[in-house]
Parts: C-alpha cells; structure tokens; sequence
C-alpha cells in the first residue's frame, strides 16, 4: 500500500472514534446517522490514507488494532481541537447563543433542572442547550473528547487540567424513617451514625464518595451492606427500614422525600456538603459563555433557595419531608 500526502478529514476521525466505542457497524451508524456502507468506506479511506490497518474485522464484529487504539486517541484530541477552533470563531457573537452541550450528574439533573432550564432560556432565547445525563467520569471523558462543552458536577473529585468553575455549597442531611431513633434528635452528630445501617449509591456515583467522606476516617474501608443503583431506589430502601442514607439538600428542597415516611434531619456540627461545579476545557474559546453561565446558575441557586441559608440556627428542631 503506498503512502499517501493526503490527510484525514474530520469526518473520517469523527467515524473513527464513535466506531472504537461502540465496535459495532451498525450501532456506530445509527449514533453518527449515516447508512452503514457510508461508515465501513469512510473507515476504509481513512485506512488507507493513513495506511494503517485500525480495526480487525471478523464475524463476531471488530476490534481495534494497537496502531488504532493510539490513532483514535489522537484523533479524539484533534477533534477536541477542531471544536474549540469553531467555538473561537463564535466568540464575537452575542453571549450564550447558539449549541451548548452540557454534561449533567444524576443526582444534579433532576433536582436543578426543572426550575433553572425555563429561567435560563427567557433569559438567553437564542441558546440551544443539549443536556447528558451520566455519571461524572464518563461525562469528564466526554468533555476532554469535545463531545461535550461544559459539565454541572459535584465536587471533590479529581478534575485534573480541566477549568473548575465553583458555584455554590450543598450541605448533607441525614435521611431514616421518622419512626427511626436517630431521628429523634433535634441534628444529628456526624460520628453518631452508625455506618452499618447506612446504605449509599453502588460504586461510581460520586455521591458515595461524598457521603464516605462526610462520615470522616470511620467510613474508611467500610464496605455498605446494601447499595442502591439509583437516588430514586436508595430513597425505596431507606423507607422499607433497610437503613439510613445521607441526601444533599438540594434533592430534599426538590421534593424527593414526599409520599414517603422518611423525615430529614440537619447535622449539628462539622455539617459535611459538596460544591456543585461548572467544569470546562482550558482550550475552549467560550470563556466569557462559561463564566455567564455559572453567573446564572449560581445566582438561580441563591435565589431560588437550592442553597442553605445563612439564618439556619444550629440545634434547633428542622424536619424536611417534601
């Protein structure tokens, strides 16, 4: 095969890089929305300007060759590239217009969304916003692969050379059933829970994380007897009286609890939180978008009482029930 001075079109990256995740023709076909035939003769072209074999093809499907495992890595950084190059071309327009992509945790989505969308859009008419929802590390690897703009995350968590934008602090609250002890405390001590009752998140959400560190160095090591695959099921569980649970404020003022027996209770001292973040490529020309945008999450939040106020008296009696 001669070599070629031809060079690969973003097209042909962008069919290279979906196909390596889903080693699937046709699933990668219907993600990029072209006929199959299209995909398999941009891959072939790209193959043979590059004059590399990237992907081993057999019956069962493919497979990428080592040669395109380090080829689709750098085609994702080209891709990246290419984004932040159109993005810098849009930065004369007016602020917040036209497609942003942003990446959503699951235990943010459904809780800020509903409420923030509406205002954010009579504010800004002629923004188009997509929204992911997924679990922070795979939205963090989408961001890095320009296949994403910005990220609404929790932190602490490892960002790396990412851009951090913090926007506003969201205490924990300890979650049992009213008919549950520990409840009968007007705030609850953290070193007073007892962690083999407490039920958290399966791994990969970062809201376990979160809820282990807010339980300090007794939680480390300590393996959950029951795990929950969803917000929506640790609530099920707790309620069913499997154990006890610690929920961001941000949930409980969204309603999460109602319809269900589960009172909430502040902590009393050393109240454990997580800040919610707008997370950016450093290499993004959209800066000024970016900062706009966390402005008006950050005020949305203050305003419309999705942070703790500043008035809360310490050990007195708060229950949170919807």
């Amino acid at each position: 095969m001669a070599a070629s001075t031809a060079l690969p079109s973003l097209r042909q990256l962008r069919y290279l890089v979906v196909l390596s995740e889903k080693l699937s023709f046709r699933q990668a076909a219907e993600a990029l929305f072209v006929t199959q035939s299209t995909l398999s003769s941009g891959i072939k072209e790209l193959e043979a300007t590059l004059d590399v074999q990237l992907f081993e093809r057999d019956p069962r499907g493919v497979r990428l060759t080592a040669v395109g495992e380090e080829i689709t890595a750098r085609a994702r950084d080209l891709l990246a590239r290419a984004q932040d190059l159109t993005d810098f071309a849009r930065r004369f327009a007016e602020p917040l217009t036209g497609p942003l992509t942003l990446g959503v945790i699951p235990t943010i989505a459904p809780f800020l969304l509903p409420r923030l969308l509406p205002a954010l859009h009579k504010a800004y008419p002629a923004l188009e916003l997509y929204l992911r929802e997924d679990q922070t590390e795979h939205l963090l690897e989408r961001l890095r692969s320009a296949q994403l703009d910005a990220v609404l995350m929790a932190l602490p968590w490892d960002t790396g050379d990412l851009d951090v934008r913090p926007l506003f602090r969201d205490e924990f609250w300890f979650v049992a059933r009213e008919d549950d002890p520990a409840t009968a405390q007007q705030a609850v001590a953290v070193r007073g829970i007892d962690l083999g009752r407490l039920i958290l998140l399966e791994e990969g959400h970062c809201l376990r994380d979160h809820a282990i560190t807010a339980c300090g160095r007794r939680a480390t090591g300590v393996a959950p007897s029951v795990e929950a695959t969803s917000l929506q099921t640790l609530i099920q569980m707790v309620d069913g009286g499997l154990g006890v649970t610690l929920l961001p404020e941000m949930t409980l003022k969204a309603g999460l609890l109602k319809g269900t027996g589960l009172v909430a209770r502040p902590f009393s001292t050393n109240v454990p939180s997580r800040t919610v973040a707008l997370v950016t490529r450093p290499t993004s020309a959209r800066g000024e978008d970016f900062t706009r945008l966390a402005e008006f999450i950050e005020q949305y939040a203050r305003e419309g009482g999705r942070v703790h106020s500043p008035s809360r008296v310490r050990g007195t009696k708060r229950t949170a029930r919807n």
